[in-house]
């Protein structure tokens, strides 16, 4: 049977917060789209939609100015 002590305690917390950390250093950028308008048509370049009134157009970019397109395989 394992003894477990309160000295292992934070210990085993550290290492484990420390896997959980390298997991969320992996997670690349969200990546940004071309939204367009419904109302007018007017086009807006941003990571997460703008609302109901806008509908995706293109995408998915690299960068805030929707100009470097992600590549696919």
């Amino acid at each position: 049977m394992l003894a477990i002590t309160m000295t292992t305690l934070p210990a085993r917390g550290l290492a484990i917060l420390l896997a959980l950390s390298c997991v969320a250093a992996a997670a690349g950028p969200a990546p940004w789209y071309q939204w367009r308008s419904k109302a007018d048509g007017k086009q807006f370049c941003a990571q997460t939609t703008l609302g109901p009134g806008w509908e995706k157009a293109a995408g998915p970019y690299k960068d805030s100015h929707c100009t470097k397109l992600v590549a696919t395989q």
